[in-house]
């Protein structure tokens, strides 16, 4: 079991941590089978670091991991300006099957949602496949609502039903 200690959240850069992501994704495939309905490659990889919602720019993006010991256990990638400009968008949060049920992804989120406060966002947003349930299930026990907005997004191979959620942060 891992202790407070164990845990550290920093930044990543495409020219350090490339590699780590990709290990990563090797790793923990199954959103992505779950999502696209293929594993991720190192194309995927290399895009955690410049996706993000529409207007948003990548640049001001925070791009994350979550370390349990020296292993990159988490990412996640926060943008601003979407979709009003006070808002924050968590365009993806992930954990690797190994770091799940210990309470880290409460963690990561909350690492996530200073980031927001600290930049002047009023709320978070996120979208939620429909096909994931326990993501769902999470979010919901975080504080996030659905905003009663829909879509079909197709994610490789795969046509996807999304929801928004938000959460306030004042």
């Amino acid at each position: 079991m891992q202790t407070q200690s164990d845990i550290r959240i920093r930044n990543l850069s495409p020219d350090a941590d490339l590699e780590l992501v990709a290990q990563f994704y090797r790793d923990a495939p199954d959103y992505w089978l779950l999502a696209e309905g293929q594993a991720p490659d190192l194309a995927k990889a290399a895009a955690f670091f410049t996706d993000g919602p529409p207007g948003c720019d990548p640049e001001l993006s925070c791009r994350l991991g979550l370390f349990l010991g020296p292993r990159l256990s988490g990412l996640a990638e926060v943008s601003f300006g979407f979709p009003d400009p006070e808002d924050a968008y968590l365009g993806f949060m992930m954990l690797g099957p190994w770091a799940r049920g210990a309470g880290n992804g409460a963690t990561f989120l909350r690492a996530a949602e200073l980031r927001a406060r600290t930049r002047g966002a009023a709320r978070i947003y996120l979208a939620v496949l429909d096909e994931n349930p326990r993501a769902r299930a999470f979010w919901l026990r975080e504080g996030f609502r659905d905003t009663g907005v829909r879509g079909e997004i197709d994610m490789g191979r795969k046509r996807q039903s999304l929801r928004r959620m938000c959460k306030n942060l004042l």
